[in-house]
């Protein structure tokens, strides 16, 4: 079947809410105050710097209530929500009530695509979500893109934003989308050209209520797409999604693993990224991609979000020769299995985007001996699963932050032999870290790595994970500079 393309509303007039004055809100609110809308933005909070960003808007004729005036407006048509917003949200209730459509910034960027000349129609999306994983994939696969030539940009919860994508002077050829389960959640009309779910694992369950509504959520990636349904081979749940979607008929499954590619999937053979999905004959031949060395770091979880990149690309027709080309120029954003520095033969290793679990799972995969730095907020995960299934690579841990005992028990249940050190509590910032890179290097054997991968947020003792990255990487030079 072909999926007809959502009917956008006559914007002239028409009265829309707008829910949050964060990024995202602020950039639907001009956009449809550009279309002829009449916009009114409401957020609960009333700070200075809400009042400050509500003045700029209202001087563009947008409407402002802040605080108690975060209620749906009376005669909305539409809300157009930013992503933070929980479905619970009584703004969200008040509208289902009065029978008015609830969009999120990625369901009105999808409205408002344009046509490219060289084709009539608007640029396709190949479409990234998933547990983990998702920025960097975006990115490798946006500079495959553009190495195979074509004016692309990673966009969505990276980057540019997904309005300022489709809305763009100069059109984009295709986009490759990062999105949330938060942005999935509001986008009922998306309909990528091809779509990968890297992982699933419990997080953001107080946002959605419960894991199969999360999971619910990242497969609405999958609806109507037309080449292919990229999953992960050793993620199940991700296959099961697949086998719900509604797609376009002739769109194919196509699965990556780190393992020898079946028919229909990538994987690797003797180093190699291999393609038995995207090629004449699935069944006798394939193509070869590129190598594991041409992955920036070659951990194993980083190959995996290689070959998803690839697979999307593929399914775009992207040739190898691109995908080699551009997973070699590709690097990685900041603190993300990054590695800072060589003290003393012990390799130190700031992979502090490790926020939950399932993150610093597959970074403590990728490394052995480890001298674990770990802690913060713990979000409410549980930390014996991660914990036994790292015990034998472990030389140490140093422990930090908030909910840090939750660690420590797991560690005593699943590792008892393995010794930890608990920094001081109730220091923060780079005094904190200072300490805790001394605690991880009185561990750390030639040879080993010390790996900050926390499996929690940071804003317990730092201002973002971002931070926390910063501070390790300081804290590390300082050692190295004491040990000249």
């Amino acid at each position: 079947m072909t999926a007809a393309e959502p009917t956008s509303p006559d914007w002239a007039g028409l009265p829309v809410a707008v829910a949050g004055l964060g990024v995202s809100g602020i950039s639907a609110a001009r956009v449809l105050r550009g279309l002829g809308a009449e916009v009114t933005v409401v957020d609960g909070g009333s700070g200075e710097g809400l009042r400050a960003r509500a003045a700029e808007l209202e001087a563009q004729g947008v409407t402002v209530r802040l605080g108690d005036g975060a209620t749906l407006p009376e005669g909305t048509r539409l809300v157009v929500t930013s992503p933070g917003w929980p479905p619970s949200s009584p703004l969200f209730a008040a509208a289902a009530e009065a029978g008015v459509e609830v969009w999120g910034d990625v369901e009105l960027a999808w409205h408002l695509r344009r046509p490219l000349p060289a084709t009539g129609g608007p640029a396709p999306w190949l479409a990234v979500t998933g547990t983990n994983g998702k920025t960097t994939t975006v990115q490798m696969l946006a500079s495959i893109l553009t190495a195979a030539g074509l004016r692309t940009a990673a966009v969505g919860n990276v980057g540019v934003s997904v309005l300022d994508a489709v809305l763009a002077e100069e059109p984009y050829d295709v986009l490759a989308v990062e999105l949330s389960s938060y942005q999935l959640h509001w986008a009922p009309s998306l309909r990528p050209y091809a779509a990968a779910v890297l992982n699933l694992a419990p997080d953001h369950l107080d946002w959605h209520g419960s894991m199969e509504a999360y999971a619910a959520d990242k497969g609405r990636i999958y609806e109507g797409n037309v080449v292919a349904c990229v999953y992960n081979l050793a993620d199940p749940a991700t296959e099961a999604l697949v086998r719900e979607a509604d797609v376009e008929e002739g769109c194919r499954a196509v699965g990556f693993g780190l393992g020898a590619p079946g028919p229909s999937n990538l994987g690797v053979v003797d180093g190699l990224l291999v393609d038995r999905a995207f090629v004449p004959d699935r069944a006798t031949s394939a193509a070869e991609l590129g190598s594991v060395e041409d992955v920036h770091p070659p951990a194993p979880h980083n190959i995996t979000n290689a070959l998803a990149a690839a697979a999307l690309a593929r399914a775009y027709g992207v040739e190898p020769k691109a995908v080699r080309e551009g997973l070699r120029a590709f690097r990685p954003d900041a603190h993300r299995i990054a590695e800072v520095a060589v003290v003393d033969g012990v390799t130190y290793v700031d992979d502090s985007k490790a926020t939950n679990t399932h993150a610093a799972a597959a970074s403590l995969a990728a490394y052995r001996p480890v001298v674990w730095i770990a802690g913060g907020l713990a979000k409410g995960a549980t930390f014996d699963d991660l914990v036994q299934g790292a015990a034998e690579r472990l030389r140490g841990a140093v422990l930090i932050g908030e909910d840090r005992a939750l660690i420590r028990e797991a560690l005593a249940r699943h590792a008892p032999d393995v010794p930890v050190i608990e920094a001081a509590e109730g220091q923060t910032g780079a005094v904190a870290m200072t300490e805790v890179v001394r605690a991880a290097a009185s561990l750390a054997r030639t040879g080993d790595t010390v790996l900050l991968a926390p499996a929690c947020a940071s804003m317990d003792m730092f201002t973002n994970y971002g931070e926390r990255g910063d501070l390790f990487a300081a804290a590390v030079r300082e050692q190295a500079d004491g040990n000249r």
